[in-house]
């Protein structure tokens, strides 16, 4: 404990630059501060200030040590708050940013709400990548591989992207047997609503096909959309398997070329690394760790 105290007394004499002040933030004398970190700097075998009737810096190693001591002591105001949260009842405003699935999330964000009052969400829909920590976002939930040092996460579920169409539309158009006979069948393309591009099929020379002048019946940013319009034999779509897992069981569609697509997405929540997990943020990640993609 006294070196905790010692380190303690170190970084408020560092941040302020002032034994007096640091003495008065520790309601301990200046003197009493000074001796401190005296012991500290013996133990240490180096300085950690330049010190002179005027003024007072910080050496080279005393930079160094302080970026050291500050998350030391920042790590156990988190674990102790930690601890206090566990005491309370979650509550407070919890910001997410999710993707453009709401059938998919609606079910169990509706559940949370319900299971907790006191948490006021605040959703934010959008296929952007946003910012996570420069934006202000308490978690967010992503579809695709995330590269990020700074954000902890945790792995939500898997999906497929499926080829579907109609049996109407089957009848009258035919079953394509192989991804090249894709080119004789009205395509519903899905187009990313922020950067406008057309969502790749998980099929062999897609790239090609597409640059080549797929035959698409209809381009949109809304999967309730090409939903609706596979459905009313407008052509084949290619959608995420939750989508469509209900149409599939109502045989208002049907899996098209299931030997030739290669796809699976993963979903993650990510949230902040230097942030602790408030009980709001626990819960919320629990719940869908547990229901968004139930076994």
């Amino acid at each position: 404990m006294d070196n905790l105290a010692g380190v303690s007394a170190f970084v408020q004499a560092a941040e302020a630059l002032s034994f007096v002040e640091a003495g008065r933030l520790l309601g301990v004398s200046a003197s009493a501060i000074g001796k401190s970190v005296a012991r500290l700097e013996a133990r240490l075998g180096v300085r950690l200030f330049h010190r002179s009737t005027r003024s007072m810096t910080l050496t080279a190693e005393g930079r160094l040590f302080l970026q050291r001591c500050q998350r030391i002591l920042g790590e156990m105001a988190a674990a102790e708050q930690e601890l206090s949260d566990t005491r309370s009842a979650p509550r407070g405003k919890l910001r997410v940013s999710l993707p453009l699935v709401g059938g998919l999330l609606n079910p169990v964000l509706a559940t949370f709400i319900r299971r907790y009052p006191e948490i006021e969400l605040e959703l934010d829909f959008s296929d952007r990548r946003v910012e996570v920590i420069e934006e202000g976002f308490d978690a967010v939930i992503r579809v695709g591989e995330t590269e990020d040092s700074r954000l902890m996460s945790r792995q939500l579920g898997s999906f497929h992207l499926q080829l579907v169409a109609s049996p109407a539309y089957l009848r009258q158009a035919g079953t394509p047997q192989c991804p090249d006979d894709l080119r004789q069948h009205a395509c519903l393309l899905y187009k990313f609503p922020t950067t406008g591009k057309v969502e790749a099929w998980p099929v062999m020379d897609w790239d090609k096909m597409l640059g080549d002048g797929l035959h698409a019946s209809a381009v949109c940013n809304s999967v309730d959309t090409l939903i609706y319009l596979a459905e009313q034999g407008q052509g084949i779509a290619c959608l995420p398997d939750f989508s469509v897992k209900q149409s599939l069981a109502e045989q208002r569609l049907q899996q098209l070329l299931g030997a030739h697509c290669r796809h699976t997405g993963s979903f993650k929540i990510l949230w902040p690394s230097s942030k602790h997990l408030t009980p709001r943020l626990r819960v919320f990640i629990d719940l869908l760790s547990e229901q968004l993609f139930p076994l």
